[in-house]
């Protein structure tokens, strides 16, 4: 997995290369390494505010919103407001 985000960070990021400064590639890899949902939530919504377009952002709140249900995070109902404020909602 983490082979797969970073390589869609590189693509999603390609041309703004101050999106991940500050280590954020590399503290979300490490959150995944270590199973730690909660801030597996909290990076990926800091990615997706710092996104170069609103692909970019929505793909990242998208994960952000998944590892949220899946931990029961308290913002989860957040981040799907933002997905469905976007359209991202089918």
């Amino acid at each position: 997995m983490t082979g797969a985000v970073a390589a869609m960070s590189e693509s999603l990021t390609e041309g703004k290369p101050g999106l991940m400064a500050g280590g954020l590639d590399r503290r979300l890899l490490a959150a995944h390494e270590a199973g730690d949902k909660p801030a597996l939530v909290r990076l990926y919504a800091e990615a997706a505010d710092h996104a170069n377009d609103l692909d970019a952002a929505c793909f990242y709140l998208t994960h952000a919103y998944i590892f949220a249900l899946d931990a029961g995070h308290a913002d989860a109902p957040k981040l799907h407001a933002r997905l469905k404020a976007e359209g991202r909602e089918a």
